[in-house]
């Protein structure tokens, strides 16, 4: 057995962190997704550098912040001349693969997510289930291996092909009920297993896995939804005007979703929105069932021990908190705040809780720390294995944040938000002139006493030397995570 471990990285999408029960959740069933937490370390402030896919993803694959690494809204394309660490690991001697969604480029309606210099030796890209590039590796497999369940999904061309039509879909579609034997999510972890399984001597293995769900739209085979009791997933938290004392584009996100791309919390009943919640914890338990299988393979296969796991979700979801859905501007910590957990046998201790706040810019300087493979000189983050390990926490940083740059639905005028939690305080500033034409307003909320996020404090005459201090710490952050990677030469 080679020293360097295999890293499996296991990535959902849109998956808020209070889902899983060993994170508290009520409601949910998570056995395996708990047991790995148990097994390894469990972060309890994990925040994403931005609260929409692709700029998200971005800053995992760089390990740099949104503004630095250039894809700063989807649709937009990562620079050339910012490497993957995954061609980092490639080059180091790691087989590399990876399944399902990737999203560092466009790839809208029928195209296809342009292959970049990744290090992958396996490209299973699939952008979504209702994506129908040619290329979707997930559609291709469900077309030859289950024709009949296709054609029924896809009954004509130009029914479901793209997102557009999923994001305005209420109940799902079609191709979110279908048979759990031939769902995305059973095709990624069949995958991901047969990568596994693959004999390749001591030489160790990447595999990044990218399951679609829970992005909505919010469907799940029958038999998943019936494991859901509906009643015991909590309301989602809000009260009657409590946006009125918000920033107005809240309001605007309530009444419609996404920046108008899909139906919003308002045009749901109270019923609707609990099954909703229920439906979205049902496509979490999916993906539990399937992560076990995965486990077991690695288990079967002797490599457990030696196998670092990371499992973590691109951003949240609002879920109709703050009469909200879905995703957009806002950074409440439904939308940024996300499940990670890491198991390591051979080097993590079961049972480890690490509460400093950690952010998806760390997760590369982690995998090139464990692979001994170096460090890129773009990389903006840290090494989380010596938090991981009980390692002092003292010069840890102890903030995180988060930056939207009109990244998801185009809004005109743009809105642009950004959001910096340090200690038990969160601010987001809603920028106005000279970014936006829109007006300057901003949030302030005591995560102490308000865990929820309630309470905008912004504005509050008594909050006022907080306010101005948590600006002068953004400001302080802003120069700290400035790209200062370009070569130095010399002194003049």
């Amino acid at each position: 057995m080679t020293d360097r471990p295999n890293i499996l990285i296991l990535c959902t999408d849109q998956q808020r962190r209070d889902t899983l029960s060993c994170y508290g959740a009520i409601g949910a069933v998570t056995p395996n997704l708990d047991r790995l937490a148990a097994q390894g370390a469990r972060f309890e402030n994990a925040y994403v550098q931005n609260p929409i896919c692709g700029p998200s993803r971005a800053s995992l694959f760089t390990g740099m912040y949104v503004r630095n690494h250039g894809l700063w809204a989807n649709g937009v394309s990562l620079p050339e001349d910012r490497q993957m660490f995954t061609r980092t690991l490639a080059d180091a001697g790691y087989d590399c693969g990876m399944v399902g969604k990737q999203h560092l480029a466009a790839c809208d309606g029928w195209q296809t997510e342009p292959r970049r210099d990744d290090g992958y030796r396996v490209w299973d890209w699939s952008h979504g289930k209702n994506h129908r590039s040619v290329q979707n590796a997930y559609l291709k497999w469900l077309h030859a291996t289950y024709p009949d369940i296709y054609s029924a999904a896809f009954p004509e061309k130009g029914a479901n092909e793209n997102t557009h039509i999923a994001n305005m879909s209420r109940t799902g579609t079609p191709i979110d009920a279908v048979p759990p034997h031939a769902h995305y999510t059973h095709w990624v972890a069949t995958r991901v297993v047969d990568f596994v399984r693959t004999p390749r001597g001591d030489q160790p293995f990447f595999m990044m896995a990218n399951f679609f769900d829970p992005h909505h739209p919010f469907g799940v085979p029958q038999e998943y939804r019936d494991r859901i009791d509906a009643a015991k997933i909590p309301l989602p938290v809000g009260f009657a005007g409590e946006l009125r004392t918000k920033p107005a584009d809240q309001e605007k996100y309530s009444r419609t979703s996404y920046g108008g791309e899909a139906p919003g919390f308002q045009d749901y009943t109270a019923e609707e929105i609990r099954e909703i919640r229920a439906i979205y914890y049902a496509m979490i338990t999916f993906i539990d069932d399937e992560v076990g299988r995965i486990l077991a393979a690695l288990d079967a296969s002797g490599q457990a021990d030696n196998t670092l796991v990371i499992f973590t979700s691109d951003h949240g979801e609002m879920l109709g908190d703050h009469s909200q859905l879905m995703k957009g501007p806002m950074m409440y910590d439904a939308a940024v705040r996300v499940p990670l957990l890491m198991r390591w046998p051979l080097r993590i201790a079961t049972d480890t809780v690490v509460a400093p706040p950690v952010q998806w810019v760390d997760i590369a300087p982690t995998c090139l720390d464990a692979a001994a493979a170096g460090r890129m000189a773009q990389h903006q983050g840290a090494s989380l294995l010596p938090l991981a390990r009980g390692g002092d926490t003292a010069g840890w940083r102890d903030w995180a944040m988060c930056e939207y740059r009109d990244s998801g639905i185009a809004e005109d005028p743009a809105i642009m938000t950004t959001m910096l939690r340090k200690g038990d305080w969160k601010l987001v500033l809603w920028h106005g002139d000279p970014d936006t034409d829109r007006p300057p307003e901003g949030e302030l909320y005591n995560l102490a006493t308000d865990p929820a996020e309630l309470n905008n404090l912004f504005d509050s005459p008594g909050h006022a030397g907080t306010r101005r201090r948590m600006k002068r710490a953004l400001l302080d952050v802003y120069h700290q995570t400035e790209d200062r990677s370009a070569y130095r030469p010399a002194v003049a």
